[in-house]
């Protein structure tokens, strides 16, 4: 009779990558197990093979799947995914669901993952073999498969047997401790390294209690603060070593662990008594008591099935809590940040704590489920922590619940339900949210959000500016113990203020009145034509993905639209779309306008944002790769394909087309070639304008020559200020600086109207049109139309209707003199404050 056999199917299309030429080490070392990778080439990952989903990350991008015979597999997708926050992924299963093989489990956006994380490479783990052996792995690297092709076979086997611990000589040692913030989590978590590395078993011994280095929290109970006596015992053949590490850790004092960088941005008016600063993630004003937001923890039942059953329930959970810890240590380690690689060692040596586990193990002899019994026995360590009288050790709290909160994700029945007690029109305080969480309570109409981390580029950052939602992040671990009936949130000026007085509290109400009453009059005056105080019209579009916003656009006023991106038609799909359903798309964003100009850019992808059906080479830089209009030099079926399309579009005289990436006039000259050549082919005769984005210094100070090729200039602000200032536009530690207000950037800005002037029209699709300063300064300049989020349409225009544009202009030669952009909104920000024009400011700010 054969030998049965488990045989894992493909989870997607892909090439083959040994596991140990995955760039990760926790992969390509095994230390969550044997395995293979493939470079996926779909945008669905699917079941390897029958079984149960066991653990989902918060962040979507991992899933572990359990067989009948106990087998475990981690599929990962990507590498560093999990620093999206779930941004890009979509589940299609549920925690405890039963999934058959080839049944999708996520869907996934390649081309924001390929160009926001380390890699798209997606490593297939077995990570509990479950007493089954890996045969060894016939696909070659460089393979390509298909979904649902044999890709790994196991096969019945012995498991490996481990010899036990701390048997052997004993020796001790006297010491004082010398950390300054005492026997705390992070050298408690050293302590039971140090024993799991020398196979001793290690304890300490103090006036207040014996503790066993395996016990991360009976280390911690002991209170033991800097100058505190202790006695280190040790037993197991290498106790000497293990003493001599142990000791060398807890007599050296600690440095102080580096804070993590985030963009060095000033809020505007410094913190004072009874405030707390922050990052501007999304500006506006807010009043409303303040509401800690602890996420809700998932619904575990309360009686177990017996002792058996749920121990066993318990232990998987705690062991895929544990591998999910071990491979972000890792991470962390790799890429030297190792003060977050011991918090995560920290948080592995509370999981394998002892006495917590003794605790949980005793509820569930009295009944409990797992989930119940882990739920309660770490409330109770939690209250012992708050209730200790020692700061460092209460602070540790938040740890212990997210601990909690990890496992019994694990063992639930019912997924958490995110703020069905968050009173509507408060101020929320948080850690930190997720997308999802954020989507979620924005439901119940917060007044504004402070998050103690987070940055103002982050996916939940853009969701709150999304939503109209007053946001602060990175305001650090203050705000934990904030209170207050009535705050005020301004998130212009950066701070929050938790006990403001009777006179501020007017002032703010007054003002929040007034801007609700001037927000409505804006929406109702946003179709009429933006006319600056000195004459100048200024034409307001909006940027769009769908020709569903294009509605929501026509909806809030805009005179046109200013970019749609093509992208989204090419992305979430398995082949690019076909002429057809591309022309459907553009026609109705088209109509929807009703008349008025839409500019659609043609596909903007390159090494950077590849598609699953086309894979373009690695190269060293991808931000000076192919793209663009570069790309359609090697595969112009693509672009060939995307013009009949947009030809096709009726009413071509509304249609405006822009080629993205352009660097000089002889590319575009390239690109019209082919539009004309396709025109004649399909006997049209009129056709749409043709124009090119202005992203590159090259084109922006060969503007003369270009506009002598183009009907239109559309300025790229973020990618001209990338290339200008060398900053990648994806690093947050650069986001402060990476500013469109540099005066090298508004030299290159300046240059291009001046070169296009008498030729075509010059706009700004980028994300400066809807700066408060920027977006008045471009008009200044001679841009002829900005385009910003259909949302502030209205705001947009009604600033503009305030601005004198010629009396900024005159201050255009001393803002180009100045050193950086800091200096240059320093500038503006005094020019709106105390010029004659102050009611042209943007952005009325309110008295503090």
């Amino acid at each position: 009779m054969p030998t049965p056999s488990l045989t894992l199917l493909a989870p997607v299309d892909g090439v083959v990558l040994p596991l140990n030429e995955v760039p990760d080490p926790v992969f390509a070392e095994r230390t969550l197990g044997e395995g293979i990778a493939l470079d996926p080439l779909g945008d669905v990952l699917h079941a390897p093979c029958d079984g149960e989903v066991v653990q989902c990350a918060r962040t979507r991008h991992a899933m572990t799947l359990r067989t009948r015979d106990g087998v475990e597999l981690l599929l990962h997708l990507g590498l560093d995914t999990v620093a999206l926050d779930g941004e890009g992924i979509i589940l299609q299963v549920s925690t405890g669901e039963r999934v058959s093989a080839g049944q999708p489990l996520c869907r996934f956006d390649p081309d924001l993952l390929a160009r926001r994380a380390t890699a798209l490479i997606t490593p297939l783990v077995v990570t509990e073999p479950g007493g089954w052996r890996l045969a060894p792995v016939t696909l070659r690297a460089g393979a390509r498969v298909a979904r649902g092709e044999p890709l790994l076979t196991l096969t019945p086997g012995a498991g490996e047997a481990t010899s036990p611990a701390g048997e052997g000589p004993q020796a001790s040692r006297e010491l004082r401790l010398a950390l300054a913030a005492g026997l705390h989590a992070r050298p408690a978590a050293r302590l039971r390294a140090i024993a799991r590395d020398q196979g001793v078993t290690l304890r300490v011994v103090a006036a207040a209690g014996t503790a066993d280095a395996d016990s991360l929290s009976a280390l911690m109970n002991l209170g033991l603060a800097e100058g505190a006596a202790l006695t280190l015992e040790a037993r197991g053949e290498r106790a000497s070593a293990a003493l001599d590490a142990a000791e060398t850790l807890l007599t050296t004092p600690e440095a102080e662990a580096p804070a993590p960088e985030v963009p060095a941005v000033t809020p505007a008016v410094p913190a004072g008594e009874g405030q707390l600063s922050g990052l501007v993630a999304s500006a506006g004003l807010a009043l409303g008591p303040l509401v800690h937001h602890v996420p809700a923890l998932p619904r575990v039942p309360e009686a177990g099935e017996g002792v058996e059953v749920e121990a066993a329930r318990l232990s998987r959970a705690l062991g895929e809590v544990d591998a999910a810890l071990d491979a972000a240590r890792h991470r962390a380690e790799a890429a030297g940040q190792e003060a977050e690689a011991e918090i995560f060692a920290a948080h592995q040596a509370w999981l394998a704590d002892p006495d917590l586990y003794a605790a949980a193990e005793s509820r569930l002899a009295a009944g409990r489920s797992a989930g119940q019994a882990w739920r309660e026995a770490l409330d109770d360590e939690a209250e012992r922590l708050a209730g200790s009288g020692n700061a460092l050790l209460a602070a540790r709290v938040a740890d212990l619940r997210d601990l909690q909160r990890r496992v019994m994700n694990g063992l639930a029945e019912a997924p958490a339900e995110e703020g069905g007690d968050l009173p509507e029109g408060a101020i929320l305080l948080a850690e930190d949210l997720t997308p999802s969480q954020l989507v979620t309570l924005a439901e119940r109409s917060p007044a504004g959000l402070c998050l103690a981390a987070g940055g103002t580029t982050s996916h939940v950052a853009i969701l709150a500016r999304a939503r109209g939602i007053p946001c602060l992040v990175a305001m650090g671990p203050g705000l934990a113990g904030l209170s207050g009936e009535r705050a005020v949130l301004d998130a212009e000026a950066g701070v929050l203020e938790h006990a403001p007085d009777a006179e501020r509290l007017a002032r703010v109400e007054a003002a929040i009145a007034e801007r609700a009453e001037r927000a409505a009059l804006e929406r109702e005056a946003a179709r009429a034509p933006a006319v600056t105080r000195d004459g100048r019209e200024v034409e307001v579009g909006a940027n769009i993905g769908s020709a569903a916003e294009a509605r929501l656009a026509a909806e809030a006023g805009a005179d046109g639209i200013g970019l749609m991106r093509s992208e989204f038609l090419f992305l979430e799909r398995s082949s690019a779309p076909d002429e057809d359903d591309q022309h459907r798309e553009y026609q109705a964003a088209v109509d929807a306008l009703d008349g008025k100009p839409v500019i659609i850019r043609t596909l903007d992808i390159g090494a950077d944002k590849q598609l699953p059906y086309l894979r373009l080479p690695v190269v060293p830089n991808p931000a000076l790769g192919v793209r663009g209009a570069r790309l359609w030099q090697s595969h112009p079926e693509l672009l060939d394909t995307q013009l009949r399309a947009l030809l096709r579009v009726s009413a071509p005289e509304r249609l405006r087309i822009m080629v993205p990436m352009i660097a000089d006039a002889g590319e575009l000259a390239w690109v019209r070639g082919r539009l004309e050549g396709l025109a004649e082919s399909l006997g049209l005769t009129r056709l749409p304008a043709l124009g090119a984005m202005i992203e590159v210094p090259s084109a922006a100070l060969g503007a003369r020559r270009l506009a002598a090729e183009a009907d239109f200039l559309s300025i790229g602000t973020n990618d001209l200020t990338q290339y200008t200032l060398a900053m990648d536009r994806e690093e947050p530690r650069l986001a402060a600086r990476a500013d469109v207000l540099h005066p090298a950037v508004l030299a290159l800005i300046e240059a291009t109207v001046k070169g296009a002037a008498g030729a075509c029209p010059v706009g700004v699709c980028g994300a400066a049109a809807g700066d408060d300063l920027a977006g008045p300064l471009l008009v200044a300049l001679g841009v002829d139309e900005l385009s910003v989020e259909p949302a502030r349409v209205p705001s947009l225009k009604a600033a503009l209707r305030r601005l004198d544009a010629a009396a900024l202009a005159e201050t255009v030669p001393e803002l180009r003199a100045l050193d950086d952009a800091a200096a240059v909104r320093q500038r503006l920000t005094a020019w709106f404050a105390t010029d004659a024009t102050t009611t042209t400011t943007p952005c009325e700010r309110m008295p503090s």
